[in-house]
C-alpha cells in the first residue's frame, strides 16, 4: 500500500493548482523554513514550555500581542477549535446560557455540549441571490440580551466561510452595554487589516476574545492559530486552564516556529506582498464578474479574497462545477455547496494560478445554459429554522432509536447533520426534524454533497430520541 508520505509527494508533482487552504499554497520560496524533522523537538532546555511559558515562548507571545495590539495573544497548535473550546469555557460555568449565531462551526456546539450550556440562537440573513448565509443584525442581539439577562456570553462567526462580515463594532457595543463578553470566531480572517480593500479585524472593533486560524489564509502550517484577548472582562487564569486541557500536552515546536515565522514575515514583508497580491486579485475579480452564467459574489464589505462562484439558475450544480475544475482543468477549489463553489485565495497565489482559473471558468461558462426543462433542487441555505426541544447535553442523555430521515419528521434528533466543509450543523441534537429539513438533506444528497455527523453515515439510518 502507498504510504501517506508517498501519496503527498506524488500529489505535489501532479500540478493541480490549490485554490484552498492552507494559505501558504505549498509555495514558500520567500520563507526560510527548513526540513521540519531537523527542528522537531520537545520541551528541552532553552526552548520553554507552551503550557507554562516563562522565557522564549512567553517573549514570542508577548511580541505577538504587541504586534496585534492586544492585551494577550496565545499560540494555538490544535487549530482554532481548541481556541473556541477554551474561550467559551473561560467565560461560562456549567449549565449557564450562551447566545450564538446559528451558523457557527461545529466546535462551538461541542463546547456547548462539554460545558452543559443552554444555547440561544440568532439567525443570520440569507443572501437570496446566492443562497448563502448573510450577516448578523446587532439589534436582534440587543433584543435577545434584553429579554434574557442571564446570558453569559455571545459568540458569532465573522467572517463566514463565504467571507460575509457582520458589524462587530456595533455588536460589541451592545454586548458590553449588557455586561456580556463577545467572542468572535475570526478563523477565516487572520489576514484582515493587511490591505485597505479588506475588512478590519475584530481586534480593532471591540471584541473581547478573537480566534484566528493562521493556516487558512496566511503562510503558516495547518493547525496553527492564535487566540487574542482584548479586554479585562476575561479571566486569563481560567482561560489558560482550559487551554492546557484542550491543547496537546506535547505541542509541536515545528508548528510554533511556523506561527512565529508567519507573524514576523507578514508584519515585515507581508504588507508589500499583500499589495501586489490584491492588485492581481482585483484584476481577476473584475474578469470573473464579466462571465455570463457563472456569477461572482461581490457583497458589500465582504472579504474579497474569497472567490464565491455561483451557478444558481443554470443547468449546473456547485458539485459539477467543482468536479469539472478539478478533473478537467487541474484546479482544486476549497469546497462545493449546492449552487456554488468557494475558491480560497491568499497572498501566496500566483498570477499564473488566477489566469488558469479564469481561463477554465470562461470555457465552462460558455457551455452553460439557464433553466429549460431542468428541474434542479432549490437549495437556499445550509440550515432551516427549527424548534429546540432540549439542550444538546440533555438530548445526548436520552435513549435513542434509529429510523430513516423521511420517517423522522416531528421527531427530535439525537445527532448532528452537517455539510463539511464548512461544518455548520443543519440539525443539532435536541432539535425537531421538520419536513423542510428532510427535503433539504435529501436534495443535498441528490446534488452529490456529503452530509456528515450521522453515526451510521446514512440518511436512512439516523438517531432520534426515543419518546
Amino acid at each position: 500500500m502507498e504510504t501517506l508520505y508517498d501519496k503527498l509527494l506524488s500529489y505535489n508533482d501532479e500540478g493541480i493548482y490549490p485554490f484552498h487552504m492552507p494559505g501558504h499554497k505549498r509555495n514558500i520560496e520567500n520563507i526560510n523554513f527548513v526540513n521540519p524533522f531537523k527542528i522537531d523537538i520537545t520541551e528541552i532546555e532553552g526552548f520553554d514550555n507552551l503550557h507554562n511559558p516563562k522565557d522564549r515562548l512567553a517573549d514570542l507571545m508577548k511580541e505577538a500581542a504587541d504586534i496585534y495590539g492586544t492585551k494577550k495573544t496565545y499560540y494555538l497548535v490544535n487549530g482554532s477549535t481548541c481556541g473556541i473550546l477554551s474561550a467559551i469555557a473561560s467565560v461560562t460555568d456549567r449549565g449557564e446560557k450562551i447566545l450564538i449565531a446559528r451558523n457557527c462551526h461545529k466546535s462551538v456546539y461541542n463546547a456547548i455540549y462539554l460545558g452543559g450550556l443552554n444555547s440561544f440562537y440568532i439567525y443570520p440573513d440569507t443572501i437570496q441571490e446566492f443562497g448563502i448565509n448573510g450577516c448578523i443584525h446587532p439589534e436582534e442581539i440587543d433584543d435577545i440580551l434584553t429579554g434574557n439577562k442571564d446570558i453569559k456570553t455571545v459568540l458569532i462567526t465573522s467572517p463566514t466561510y463565504e467571507g460575509i462580515v457582520s458589524d462587530v463594532k456595533a455588536i460589541s457595543e451592545i454586548t458590553h452595554r449588557h455586561g456580556v463578553p463577545l467572542i468572535i470566531d475570526e478563523a477565516h480572517g487572520a489576514h484582515f487589516g493587511m490591505h485597505k480593500e479588506l475588512p478590519e479585524s475584530s481586534i480593532k472593533l471591540g471584541a473581547d476574545i478573537i480566534i484566528q486560524s493562521l493556516h487558512k489564509t496566511m503562510p503558516s502550517l495547518t493547525q496553527t492559530a492564535l487566540l487574542h484577548v482584548n479586554s479585562d472582562k476575561i479571566s486569563l487564569s481560567k482561560l489558560e486552564r482550559f487551554l492546557s486541557i484542550y491543547q496537546s500536552s506535547s505541542p509541536s515546536y515545528v508548528l510554533m516556529a511556523s506561527i512565529d515565522s508567519c507573524i514576523h514575515y507578514m508584519h515585515s514583508e507581508g504588507y508589500k506582498k499583500f499589495s501586489e497580491y490584491m492588485d492581481v486579485l482585483l484584476k481577476y475579480r473584475k474578469q470573473f464578474k464579466d462571465l455570463k452564467n457563472i456569477r461572482l459574489l461581490d457583497y458589500p464589505g465582504s472579504d474579497r479574497t474569497k472567490i464565491i462562484l455561483s451557478v444558481k439558475g443554470t443547468t449546473y450544480t456547485g458539485k459539477q462545477l467543482y468536479d469539472e475544475l478539478l478533473y478537467r482543468y487541474g484546479i482544486q477549489t476549497e469546497m462545493a455547496s449546492a449552487d456554488y463553489v468557494i475558491a480560497l485565495s491568499s497572498c501566496f497565489d500566483t498570477e499564473k494560478g488566477f489566469h488558469k482559473l479564469y481561463e477554465a471558468l470562461k470555457e465552462i461558462d460558455s457551455s452553460l445554459d439557464f433553466y429549460k426543462k431542468i428541474n434542479k433542487a432549490k437549495l437556499d441555505s445550509q440550515y432551516v429554522r427549527t424548534e429546540k426541544k432540549y439542550s444538546i447535553t440533555r438530548a445526548m442523555e436520552f435513549e435513542t432509536e434509529k429510523c430513516s430521515v423521511k420517517n423522522a419528521v416531528d421527531k427530535v434528533s439525537a445527532e448532528y447533520m452537517y455539510l463539511y466543509p464548512p461544518g455548520i450543523p443543519i440539525v443539532v441534537p435536541g432539535e425537531v426534524i421538520t419536513e423542510e429539513i428532510v427535503r433539504l438533506c435529501r436534495n443535498y444528497e441528490k446534488s452529490g454533497l456529503d452530509i456528515q455527523g450521522i453515526e451510521s453515515g446514512s440518511l436512512d439510518n439516523i438517531k432520534i430520541i426515543k419518546e
